[in-house]
């Protein structure tokens, strides 16, 4: 769905067994490193460049694999347990890596095939046989050492062809993707916050703290000299757009057509100017005012925006443009939502907001409507009508609690029924919990009153992200 899910990381895939045993077992070695093969082409189908070190079977080894990693900087380790491994073969290159690390216990298969294991009739033959499925006997001298040592570590246990395992270590090179585009995004904040939303008021230092996120502070007069140099062959451009993009309606001034197709065009340069990978504004200033003008009319732009990977979130929303850009980075949407009403008739929660959406989650085309009345805003203009797409969803909140940043997630549906048609986003969502306890044990944990929304249970995933960025990650469903 996105560039973002294409965003190349180098991973590390380390192998470990014991040297003494190759002379004793006739092509066990060269099984081994078949095996490791095999797990560094699936790895390399996430779309991760590996670093495939081989098979390590000494402590002098270790060390000399340490240096190479090292000097290949990975963003994640996959140490494969080949068979069974001195942990001081271990212990020095995870010392020197500073990355995240994830130990597979894969088997070959599920359960080693004993009556034919038992007819080869030659205990060494069998004991080599045994030592390809002898996985499991390290991981708990590893567990220990790593435990002793401080060190941090994931396990992905079970066997080559189970599809959790592939579910499992995709998981995680997705998440460390995540984490990446993270650290190096470059979110704009515009114009001020909404006066009064205490729950939006954002610490900026923590959420750079906790994401390694840049905040980028721009501004207002930047965007008005941008829109008043755009030519009137950019802005019929920036109309064809709109129409590829969305259903406009006829009922569309024109005037509000090219007013919106202006400030779009400022927006683009505003965000190739800064490098901006997402985006959070709000602003209100004297009655007609020529800001006024601009930011009664960024909806269409935004919106445009949000499905290019740059996510805009309103209200000066800082941890919901946070939330918004890690469901874009895992590829599955995020629209910018709050509450809008329960439905206890069809056990529902309704979910919208009056800005800017991700349209490549839509179900059907995204309509772009004329507005009488931004509700609780100033002025009037052009909004986006859109319902997310029928299926599983996941709902993401980043909150600043007094314990500090969390995330707070929820697997749900986005169900089928009527929605309110007043020029906004607007989809229904069932829950396994029912609405009644989603909507109090979700609110119980304090987040803002918005939300990002996308498509798929992607919940695994995001703990998979608190356990890289250190951040706790409470599921509500």
């Amino acid at each position: 769905m996105t560039q973002n899910s294409t965003h190349t990381l180098k991973v590390g895939l380390f192998g470990i067994g014991l040297d003494t045993y190759w002379p004793q077992f006739e092509g066990l070695l060269e099984r081994l490193e078949g095996y490791q093969q095999q797990i560094a082409t699936s790895i390399e189908a996430f779309g991760a460049d590996v670093v495939n070190v081989g098979l390590v079977d000494s402590p002098e080894k270790a060390r000399e694999t340490a240096s190479v990693l090292k000097k290949e900087d990975v963003d994640l380790l996959f140490l494969n347990v080949s068979t069974y491994a001195l942990s001081s073969t271990v212990l020095p290159v995870v010392q020197k890596l500073k990355c995240p690390i994830v130990i597979l216990n894969i088997q070959p298969v599920a359960a080693i095939d004993y009556e034919r294991f038992n007819a080869l009739g030659d205990r060494g033959k069998m004991t080599g046989e045994w030592l390809a499925h002898c996985q499991a006997c390290s991981v708990p001298e590893l567990a220990n050492v790593f435990n002793r040592a401080d060190i941090a570590f994931e396990l992905v246990t079970g066997y080559l062809d189970e599809p959790y395992v592939w579910e499992e270590i995709q998981g995680w090179v997705d998440a460390v993707r995540v984490a990446s585009i993270m650290r190096n995004n470059r979110l704009g904040v515009l114009g001020h916050y909404y006066g009064g939303m205490l729950d939006v008021y954002a610490d900026l230092t923590k959420q750079s703290a906790a994401f390694g996120t840049h905040i980028e502070i721009v501004e207002m007069c930047e965007v008005k000299k941008y829109r008043d140099e755009v030519t009137e062959d950019a802005v019929q451009e920036k109309i064809k757009e709109f129409h590829r993009t969305f259903d406009v309606l006829d009922s569309c001034e024109e005037e509000e057509v090219i007013r919106a197709a202006k400030t779009s065009l400022a927006l683009d340069k505003l965000v190739e100017n800064h490098q901006l990978g997402s985006l959070a504004y709000y602003y209100e200033g004297e009655n007609g005012n020529e800001y006024e003008s601009i930011v009664t009319s960024v909806i269409a732009g935004n919106t445009l925006l949000t499905g290019r990977n740059i996510p805009v979130a309103g209200e000066y929303e800082v941890k919901n443009a946070q939330a918004m850009k890690i469901m874009d980075a895992f590829g599955v949407g995020g629209s910018f939502s709050e509450f809008y009403a329960m439905d206890y008739t069809d056990d529902i929660v309704m979910l919208g907001h009056d800005g800017p959406a991700h349209f490549a989650i839509a179900e059907g085309k995204v309509q772009l409507v004329p507005l009488p009345v931004y509700h609780g805003k100033p002025g009037k203009g052009l909004s986006i009508q859109m319902t997310v797409k029928h299926g599983p969803v996941t709902l993401l909140s980043v909150v600043e609690g007094k314990e500090g940043v969390f995330l707070l997630v929820a697997e749900g549906a986005s169900v089928e029924g009527p929605t309110l048609h007043i020029g906004n986003t607007n989809s229904r969502y069932r829950f396994p919990i029912g609405a009644r306890a989603f909507i109090t044990n979700w609110s119980k944990h304090g987040p803002a009153h918005h939300c990002a929304i996308g498509v798929g249970h992607i919940a695994t995933k995001i703990e998979k992200l608190g356990r890289i960025l250190g951040l706790n990650v409470v599921k509500i469903c």
